[in-house]
């Protein structure tokens, strides 16, 4: 064969493999989150398929020694798997050469136990982010950690965050260009948000961005800063009445991704407070938004507000997974989320205009999503307010049609999403309230039950090119874990009553299950061990919102019996509280 006809194929293939989205190689190990930048929780790996996916098998489990919500995912990283607690917050690695999977190290930080009675919803922990040799965590009372890698050692300690304004942060740092991207939780004690960005190589703060407030503070600059649908200035002050901006929650506590090409960090933003819509007249941005900036200096490019004045606690926190698809037959490059609102968004990553928009599960609030100005057409009879009295059966509930705590993941093989969904409806009765710092500044009583159906989650497979779901997997409670999907065309999901299951990524055929001994509401990884075989890895501990919800789920306290919730009263039949890192393999 002649070599311009090499060459040519040689290309060809190449093209070929590009253009499928497929990395030609996955290095087998996981260092941030989400596996990439682009959050899309998607593994290369190929050695468990549906074929044999019914053979997992327990190969390891570890007692964290720590009873709570055990939210986020290890890290695998040079043969350790690094695994952070909840408050404690400590930091285990393990040595992943040897027999059994040794301790090599534990970090121990003094962590304030103030943080644990401010904390909103469990004193959880999203884990940690690998970096140049360093394991960069959050601490729950403020602090952001950086400690060497191979071996333990605290390089540095930077606070971050006021404890007496209300502020904790368990949310997963994020990592890029070298610096490291923080943000906290607080919008139920109204507090004034912000993202910031540290250097990773010393701790020092970079820049600081607040979510609300005038242009300065929101790092809004005239020469950059282009959203697709709004104009003006002071677009974050002048949707807040007199100086209500200020103490209006619009926190910054989940996933982050980043484009390289476009050189764009996205993240989401929470709640605006108070609960009571009627104390914050406008738009409130940027609450529950979605925000693109520059990662050297914190420039905002665009914005997006996926639920103007915000009457219902949708959060949009949850991860904005990047992806290529096709959108009316045009290429895009898009960001895709889903929405505590119920709906999915498609959006143009570079612009911020939204492609498509559909509900993923039952939505009464609004009607449809406009796509020519952005906004949602609201059902009026659903808005809330303390002069409105109790309105009945908004969907879904204040736990969203997705939480952002489930990371949903993305395969560029089936080119489907993959989402776990609540099926919940609330009534809503707000009431007035006046903010104390460091007080819960909410104002509302949000009674939950079962949405259409009677179920209240599934396991769903979505096509985000026409907003569609392909497939779904009931499940009895909510689905509150986040998922991983693989090469081999199997996905992996926890629920809440302590089931880990593996399903056909194409199908939506559930494959195996194994009960892990309390619920999942963490999100699994897969990863290459030292023998050259995939495994799987997942936290099992119930807790975040669920600790609050479940009832009985806590034996070592006898004074800590909590009262069932009525929409979900057998679930503490199912789960108790635990602490326990999983691993499964093929024998």
């Amino acid at each position: 064969m002649r070599p311009a006809l090499i060459t040519l194929l040689l290309l060809l293939v190449a093209t070929l493999v590009a253009d499928s989205g497929r990395p030609e190689q996955d290095d087998g190990q996981w260092t941030m989150p989400g596996k990439d930048f682009a959050a899309t929780r998607y593994s290369g790996l190929t050695q468990i398929t549906p074929a044999n996916a019914a053979r997992l098998r327990p190969q390891w489990s570890f007692s964290t020694g720590v009873l709570g919500g055990h939210e986020g995912q290890p890290l695998v990283v040079n043969n350790t798997m690094y695994v952070v607690t909840p408050f404690p917050n400590v930091l285990y690695a393990f040595d992943l050469t040897r027999e059994g999977y040794p301790l090599k190290w534990k970090y121990r930080p003094d962590v304030n136990p103030t943080s644990v009675g401010i904390a909103c919803c469990d004193a959880i922990n999203r884990g940690a982010f690998y970096a140049d040799g360093r394991i960069v965590y959050n601490l729950l009372d403020g602090h952001t950690v950086a400690v060497d890698a191979a071996t333990g050692r605290e390089l540095w300690k930077t606070q971050i965050a006021d404890l007496g304004q209300g502020e904790t942060t368990p949310m997963a740092p994020f990592v890029v260009k070298g610096k490291v991207i923080v943000g906290p939780s607080g919008g139920e004690f109204g507090i004034h948000g912000w993202v910031k960005a540290l250097e990773l190589a010393t701790g020092h703060l970079s820049w600081t961005a607040y979510s609300e407030g005038p242009d300065a503070d929101v790092l809004a600059r005239p020469a950059t800063f282009r959203p697709f649908y709004d104009r003006g200035t002071d677009l974050a002050l002048t949707s807040w009445p007199a100086d209500a901006w200020q103490r209006a929650g619009v926190p910054v506590w989940g996933w982050l991704s980043y484009d390289p090409d476009l050189d764009l960090l996205y993240y989401g933003t929470g709640n605006a407070a108070p609960y009571n819509p009627e104390q914050r007249p406008g738009d409130n941005k940027w609450a529950s938004s979605v925000l693109a900036r520059r990662p050297e200096d914190g420039s905002l490019v665009w914005a997006y507000q996926f639920t103007p004045h915000e009457n219902w606690d949708f959060d949009a926190n949850a991860e904005m997974i990047l992806a290529d698809v096709t959108v009316k037959g045009r290429h895009r490059r898009v960001l895709v989320h889903f929405d505590k609102n119920g709906f999915a968004y498609t959006i143009d990553r570079a612009t911020g205009e939204v492609l498509v928009a559909a509900p993923f599960t039952a939505v009464t609030w609004a009607k449809r999503i406009d796509l020519t100005t952005g906004r949602p057409v609201v059902d009026t009879a659903k808005l809330t307010g303390a002069s409105r009295g109790n309105i009945k059966d908004i969907c879904p509930s204040l736990e969203g049609g997705k939480s952002p705590v489930s990371a949903a993941s993305y395969s560029p093989r089936t080119g489907l999403f993959y989402v776990s969904t609540n099926n919940l409806c609330m009534d809503y009765q707000a009431t007035q309230v006046t903010r104390i710092a460091g007080t819960p500044y909410i104002g509302a009583s949000t009674p939950y039950h079962a949405g259409p159906g009677g179920h209240m989650g599934a396991f769903i497979a979505w096509d985000a090119s026409v907003g569609r779901r392909v497939w779904e997997i009931r499940e009895p409670y909510p689905v509150w874990s986040g998922s991983v999907v693989t090469a081999g065309d199997v996905v992996f999901y926890g629920t809440l009553d302590g089931w880990f299951k593996a399903a056909d990524a194409r199908s939506g055929r559930v494959l195996w299950k194994f009960k892990v001994g309390s619920g999942v509401v963490g999100c699994p990884i897969t990863y290459t061990g030292p023998d050259g075989q995939q495994y799987v890895a997942v936290y099992a501990g119930i807790g975040g919102d669920w600790l609050l919800l479940s009832g009985d789920v806590r034996s070592d306290d006898p004074a800590d019996v909590r009262p069932r919730a009525d929409f979900a009263p057998d679930l503490a039949r199912h789960t108790s509280q635990g602490g326990i890192v999983w691993v499964f393999g093929l024998p």
